[in-house]
Order: structure tokens, then C-alpha cells, then sequence
């Protein structure tokens, strides 16, 4: 494509040959005084790829407490008991309770049922009170919560529920009369006052055992029993996903592929499977999160069905393919555990799919839904780094599966990175084997998203096609959804081959983070939108049906060498650093340090412990993360450093930086990263992080390495022990101007998408290749300063609406700085 380069000084303010008459003042972000020109051409006679209804969708996994104490409406904690020492070493039986009197968590014959372990003895006069979640239990005045309690008393008791908070009651208390063995007792409470600092209290006048405390607001979702909490739902459902993908995610392929029963122990930290997660509530297992803390299952596969339904999404579980993943990296050999699973997975289709009368059919119908699900896609694994041990057992699952349902598209993957030796080698087994769709996962920086918007184009139209299930640009700030936008128009200029995409993670409870960035954030009581979900939103509710060719100029290209100084650090590890010198291409020394007297030329972090020890530069703290020490000119370029290494303890390897402009802008050789298991260049730019290249391998403790880097221009070749172990050329373009156009088939419209992610307005001159058009035009923009971040009280980020006037087939229109904009242009 053409490019112009041209920037000139504007005054802030329309062109000539378009008005906008806004329904809202359009944001003015800072720094707005430069205007780059730029020139999109579209070709309406031209035929681009369809972009099917299901492009779009969600991916739910329960981190970030995305189900209990998240999307899943119950608000008691801990209601069954069931916290243990295998879901966090923090938890007892009793987290989230406190007691008054005599209380104990008893696992024994009297319990309520075989997979319900534990239960409460709560002795005579005495109480139990649980904390919810965050700061409390959320009541609204005038909102009515029913309150379930399975209980049993041999001699008859009284139970005396109330909510309160510091202040006092927050609704009338109720009294429950309980006699004989284990039964369900219900009531209801309506709040008198707004409160989010609840607790349930629970007090009984004579001995009594319970479980299965329950309080869920009247208000779910769609009124369902066992729901969803609304303004969570609605947010998803706002989104019009195309797909749900569930249940996750690492909790899909870690741990034990054991099931939960007396045959394995009762094993607490299993895969996740679905057949626990269905029936009434208190007989589904109990399990361990990978994310460290405990999965209720309250909220299962049957509920993950309905609420596909009631948003009109496709359903796409995900179910474990033996072979673990997300750095446990082991392959389950036992063939009648494989059998199990297959016929589990068979099991699945038919609890979706199969008619009433059928054996998981029934299970569906008694739960509620007599009519089928419709699944039509499943995904086998995630991100699994063992492709040879995985594509073999996929294979068996897709055998299996395609004899019996040959209509299903059984979705396989790439593993956990964008690129690499794993990647490469799955992709090359998914060709081999004429898989159906291929999920790809990456988690890159802003900078990594601006310069791969072409990833897709060059894709073989005739191999499998692409789920990109999961990804994100490292953050919530408004410079990530830029980037992300910018990669999307890809995305669509690619659906031939890009047929479902979804960011990830969705949700988080701020109070419970393991995982950033996220599309939608809550507490206890609010619940607010990211930038990268108005950027999501934005394009989900407007895709259209067809891509319609179009070009535009674009933006100089990165030039002059990689310049920086260089680094030492770890991870999570013990290192010892020795022998560090810099040269010039010209055979200069820039910088010597053999550590026989001081580090004075070293500055730190103030991460970690570094300290001279015997000759050598030591970090020894083994919990400590990125503690990089730098030295030399941010100036310098075209350089040779080499450095002598050695593991002393912990996790990983050596984390050797070059290139380093500051502690937000570097690059890194990342040596036994990834818990040992591979290696990899990385590049911050602006503190998010994105992966050149990797290549499996681990660093011995104890060994002495000599690490190379040779810095020429934008090439970088790296040396481990006298060998070549990798180069590369950093000289791909950030492209911040990037477009799509889209056709509406059901109006007519052409819609024009522009992401302008720079601190430049962008004066554009449209060409419309000659489309009839109407002279308004629907304007839709997300503008803000890019570090903005949505929170609870202030959401800079959010969409403006107005009319554009003067709309022709030819037009000039100037996009504000770091913005994205869609035109929507009707067509006559």
C-alpha cells in the first residue's frame, strides 16, 4: 500500500467537506495537535471474506472468582463447608464463618450425601455467621433473598436466620422449625435497608447438623433458579456474543483426570469434570481451582448451557484431553482413564443434544431443559506444551466423537504461545491431521498487537481455520483497547480463516485477582466496564456479514538500530552473575565488570537481594520477580555483550536484557523460563511484554553458561555456550492507523471501522468507490487519553454517538487521537 508521511499543524476542528452534529460532545484527548494525513480507498464491487454470526463471543473461566462469589448469584461463602487446605493452605472448613457456641465441620457417616463431604454439628445455643464475599453480603432495600438450609435434628430444634450488619438487622429475622433427618428448609427475606457489609447468621436452640446454607438474591438473571447475577449477565449479554466458551482455561487440564469419588480418595484437586458439575446442587462435587481457591460447581455445565441460550450464543465447551497443561506439562498414560473420558466427552453430547428419552437426555430434561441444547462445536485440550503426547489423544477423542456425531467441529489448539517450537509443531499435527479448527492463545503487549494486524493474511485459506480463544494486550488501559482494536480489524479482513475470536479473561472481582488484565470488573456491589470491553462491545454489536475490500496509506516504518543499555535479572530464582562485557562493532569496550571490587556501575530496581559474593554479581532472593539491575548509555547500539552465568536455586533461569531504554522498555533473552521449561526473547515496550521467539529448554542448577548477543542494527543474534541459538529483526512496523469496512446485509450499510491509535488526529480522505450513500452517516467513537482506565466511580472510556452530515462518495473525515471510530453509512 501506498504511504504518506506528511504531518502538518491543524486546528482541532471538522474539515470542510463533512459536518458533524454531535448527540454527545466527542472526547478531545490531550496532545491533539498533530494531524496526520491518510487516505482509505474501499471497493464496494469487490467480494471480501463472510464474517459469520458466531465471529464474536465470550470465554468464561472461573478465575478472578468468576463464579462463585462473581457471575454465580449465591452469596454465601463456604456455604457447604467444603474449603480445605487442597483449594488454598490459607482455608479451614470454617473460612467465611465465624462461630458462637459450639461449632465443628464433620466429615462422617451422618453426612448429607456420598459426594457432600462435610457438614456443621452446631451444638445447643449456639450460631454460626458467614461474611459473603468482599466486604460482606449485598442486600438493596426492598429486594427479596431466599434463604435454603439443609438440615437435620434428631430431637427437634429451632433455626433462627437473620441478616444484619454493624448497624443492626437489615431485614426481619425467621425462625425455621426443624425435625428428623436431613431435609431442605426454606425463606425469604426482604430487605428494610441497603447494606454491603450482610452477614447471615444461622442460630439453633438445640443440637442440629448443616449444609448447604444458602442465600441467593429473588433477582437472577432471567428470574432461573440457581442464577446468575443480573447485572454481571446482562453485561455478557449486552455484548450479543456469537459463542460461550467454558468452563476455562487452565482449571480444564490441571491436576488430577481421576474422578471424585472413594476409588481415588476423594481427590480434591482434579481436572475439571462435567459430570460433577451437574444434578441438584448438593450433590455436586467439590474440587480444587487451579487458581487457588475453591470451585462450588454451583454453577456447571447445565447453567452454562441455559445462559448460552438465554443470551442466543452458541455453546462451546472445552474438556480435558489428558495431558495437563499451563506448566504441570504431563501426560496422563492409562488407557482406561483415556476410555473414560472419551465416553464422558460422548456423554457431554448427548446430555446437550440428545432427546429426553436418551440416558444424559433425561438428566437434562429432569433438570429442567426437556428440549436439546444444540451443541455443534466442542474443543479437546488447552494449551497443552506437549503437541505430540496431546494430537494423539485428541485424535482418539475426535475419532470417537466423529463416529458418532459427524456433525460436530472438534476444535484442537496450538498451545500457550503465539509462536515457537510448541506452536509450530501443533500447528504442523492439526494440518497433518485435517483438524476442523485450531484455538490459539496469546497474551502480548500493545506494541506486539500493533505490528502483527497481518498475522492472519498470510494463513493457508484451505487448512484448518483459526478460534482465537484467547487474548489481550496486558492491561486495561486505554492504549490496550487501541491495540486491540487494531489487531480485530485483522481479525475480520480475516474471517475465511479467523471464524470465532474472544478476548480473555472476562471477569474479575477486584477483591480476588490472579489474573490481568480483564474485560469486566465488579465487587460485592457495582460492576464496570473496561476499556477493552467497550472496545469489544463496539465491534461484537457491529461486525456485519460481509468484509468489503478496502486500502489505506499508513505510517512511516520503525527506524535507526535497537539502541538501550544492558541488564541482569531473575524470576523467581537464585543467579550468579559474572564476566559482563560490552563491545562496540568497532572493538571498543563500553563496559568490563568481572565483580572483583564493588557493583557501583550496577543501578537496581530495588527488587530483590543482589550483593557481591566470591568474584561474582548474586540475586539470592528465590520469591522475588523481574529483579533487574542495569548499567551503561540507554545510548548505546551496535554492540556484543557477553555474560558468564550460573543457577544457584528456584524456578527458573537467567533473564539477560539488552536494548534497555528504561524499566518499562527493553528487551530480554528469558532463559529456563515458564517454570523451567522453554526459552524465549522478549520485548516490553511501555511495561507490557511480548514474545519474539521461544524455544523449549531448561537451565541446570549449578552449571556455568556463557550467554552472546550480538546487537546490529535491528538484528540480534544470541549465543548460549558458543553455539547459535536464535536470531531475529525487530523492524516490523507498530502500525497505529488501521481500518475495515464491513457491510450490514440486513440494512445495507457499510461500515467504515478506524482505529487511529496515536497522539495524532488522522485527516482522512475516504473514497468510496463510487457506492451510492445517503448524505448522514451514524457515528460511533471511543476517545480518551491513552493510560485512561475505566474504574467503579469514572469510566473515560465510553462510547459517544452523533451524526456525520455531508457523507459522499468521496469524503474527508478527521479521526481523533487515540480513537476508534466506526461510521456506519447507509446506502442508497
Amino acid at each position: 500500500m501506498p504511504r504518506t508521511a506528511a504531518r502538518t499543524r491543524w486546528r482541532l476542528g471538522l474539515t470542510t467537506t463533512a459536518l458533524l452534529t454531535a448527540a454527545a460532545v466527542v472526547p478531545a484527548p490531550a496532545h491533539a495537535e498533530d494531524v496526520t494525513d491518510y487516505a482509505i480507498t474501499v471497493d464496494p464491487s469487490a467480494k471480501g471474506a463472510a464474517i459469520d454470526d458466531t465471529m464474536y463471543g465470550v470465554f468464561f473461566e472461573d478465575i478472578n472468582r468468576a463464579a462463585d462469589g462473581g457471575l454465580y448469584a449465591e452469596l454465601v461463602q463456604n456455604r457447604s463447608f467444603e474449603y480445605s487446605t487442597a483449594d488454598n493452605g490459607s482455608y479451614t472448613p470454617l473460612t467465611s464463618w465465624a462461630a458462637g457456641g459450639t461449632a465443628e465441620v464433620v466429615n462422617d457417616a451422618g453426612r448429607l450425601n456420598e459426594r457432600n463431604r462435610n457438614y456443621l454439628s452446631l451444638g445447643a445455643g449456639s450460631s454460626v455467621t458467614n461474611a459473603g464475599y468482599n466486604t460482606g453480603i449485598r442486600v438493596d432495600k426492598g429486594k427479596r433473598y431466599d434463604f435454603s438450609v439443609w438440615a437435620r435434628a434428631t430431637s427437634g430444634t429451632t433455626l433462627t436466620v437473620s441478616l444484619k450488619d454493624t448497624a443492626g438487622p437489615l431485614a426481619t429475622a425467621r425462625q425455621v422449625a426443624v425435625k428428623g433427618g436431613w431435609a431442605k428448609y426454606e425463606a425469604t427475606f426482604t430487605a428494610t435497608r441497603t447494606s454491603n457489609r450482610g452477614r447471615l447468621a444461622v442460630a439453633s436452640t438445640n443440637a442440629a447438623a448443616l449444609d448447604e446454607v444458602s442465600l441467593f438474591p429473588r433477582d437472577t438473571y432471567k428470574n432461573q433458579p440457581n442464577g446468575l447475577r443480573k447485572d454481571l449477565a446482562e453485561k455478557i449479554a449486552a455484548l450479543k456474543p456469537g459463542f460461550v466458551r467454558f468452563p476455562g482455561g487452565c482449571l480444564v487440564n490441571t491436576g488430577s483426570m481421576e474422578d471424585y469419588s472413594e476409588a481415588s480418595n476423594w481427590q480434591r484437586k482434579r481436572s475439571y469434570q462435567w459430570k460433577d458439575t451437574i444434578g441438584p446442587v448438593e450433590q455436586r462435587a467439590t474440587n480444587a481451582n487451579f487458581w487457588g481457591y475453591n470451585q462450588s460447581y454451583g454453577l456447571g455445565y447445565y447453567e452454562y448451557f441455559r445462559f448460552s441460550e438465554d443470551i442466543g450464543a452458541m455453546p462451546l465447551p472445552v474438556v480435558p484431553a489428558l495431558v495437563t497443561g499451563c506448566g504441570q506439562n504431563k501426560a496422563t498414560d492409562d488407557e482406561a482413564l483415556l476410555q473414560r473420558h472419551i465416553q464422558d466427552t460422548l456423554d457431554l453430547i448427548e446430555f446437550a443434544n440428545g432427546p429426553a428419552t436418551s440416558k444424559w437426555g433425561k438428566v437434562r430434561a429432569q433438570m429442567g431443559h426437556p428440549k436439546p441444547f444444540h451443541l455443534t462445536h466442542l474443543g479437546v485440550g488447552n494449551e497443552e506444551n506437549l503437541p505430540k503426547e496431546f494430537f494423539a489423544r485428541f485424535e482418539r477423542f475426535r475419532t470417537a466423537i466423529k463416529a458418532k456425531y459427524p456433525d460436530i467441529t472438534v476444535i484442537s489448539n496450538s498451545g500457550p504461545d503465539d509462536a515457537g517450537t510448541t506452536f509450530d509443531t501443533a500447528w504442523q499435527l492439526n494440518r497433518e491431521g485435517k483438524v476442523d479448527m485450531v484455538d490459539e492463545h496469546y497474551y502480548n503487549s500493545p506494541n506486539w498487537f500493533l505490528q502483527n494486524n497481518d498475522r492472519y493474511d498470510s494463513y493457508d485459506r484451505k487448512g484448518p481455520k483459526v478460534f482465537l480463544g484467547e487474548y489481550a494486550s496486558q492491561g486495561n488501559a486505554w492504549k490496550n483497547g487501541l491495540a486491540e482494536a487494531a489487531f480485530m480489524t485483522g481479525l475480520e479482513r480475516n474471517a475465511d480463516v479467523v471464524k470465532l475470536a474472544s478476548y480473555a479473561p472476562l471477569l474479575a472481582n477486584e477483591d480476588y485477582v490472579q489474573w490481568r488484565p480483564d474485560m469486566i470488573w465488579f465487587n460485592n456491589r457495582a460492576s464496570w466496564n473496561s476499556a477493552n470491553y467497550e472496545v469489544q462491545k463496539l465491534f461484537m454489536t457491529n461486525a456485519g456479514d460481509r468484509v468489503v475490500p478496502s486500502e489505506a496509506t499508513t505510517t512511516p516504518n520503525v527506524s535507526g538500530p535497537i539502541t538501550g543499555a544492558v541488564g541482569l535479572s531473575t524470576w523467581a530464582t537464585s543467579a550468579a552473575y559474572d564476566d559482563v562485557k560490552v563491545t562496540s562493532a568497532d572493538g571498543s569496550t563500553l563496559l568490563s565488570d568481572d565483580f572483583s571490587g564493588d557493583a557501583s556501575k550496577w543501578t537496581g530496581s530495588g527488587r530483590g537481594s543482589w550483593s557481591v559474593q566470591d568474584g561474582s554479581y548474586v540475586q539470592t532472593d528465590t520469591a522475588a520477580e523481574n529483579t533487574m539491575v542495569t548499567a551503561g548509555d540507554p545510548a548505546w547500539k551496535d554492540y556484543d555483550l557477553h555474560v558468564k552465568a550460573t543457577k544457584k536455586a528456584g524456578k527458573e533461569g537467567f533473564l539477560v536484557a539488552f536494548g534497555v531504554k528504561d524499566t518499562g522498555n527493553y528487551y530480554w533473552w528469558n532463559l529456563g523460563g515458564w517454570n523451567n521449561t522453554q526459552s524465549a526473547i522478549e520485548q516490553a515496550v511501555d511495561g507490557g511484554k511480548g514474545t519474539l521467539m521461544t524455544k523449549p529448554g531448561s537451565i541446570e542448577t549449578g552449571r556455568a553458561y556463557d550467554i552472546d548477543i550480538k546487537v546490529r542494527g535491528r538484528q540480534v543474534t544470541l549465543f548460549l555456550d558458543g553455539k547459535e541459538w536464535g536470531s531475529f529483526k525487530d523492524d516490523k512496523p507498530a502500525e497505529p492507523f488501521r481500518q475495515v469496512v464491513t457491510k450490514d446485509a440486513k440494512t445495507g450499510d457499510l461500515i467504515v471501522k478506524v482505529v487511529n491509535a496515536q497522539s495524532a488526529e488522522a485527516r482522512t480522505a475516504v473514497d468510496l468507490g463510487g457506492a451510492k450513500v445517503a448524505s448522514t452517516a451514524r457515528v460511533t467513537t471511543l476517545a480518551a487519553d491513552e493510560d485512561a482506565v475505566n474504574t467503579e466511580t469514572d469510566t473515560p472510556v465510553t462510547p459517544v454517538t452523533s451524526t456525520l452530515r455531508g457523507v459522499a462518495p468521496k469524503f474527508t473525515y478527521t479521526f481523533p487521537a487515540n480513537s476508534v471510530t466506526f461510521l456506519r453509512i447507509r446506502q442508497r
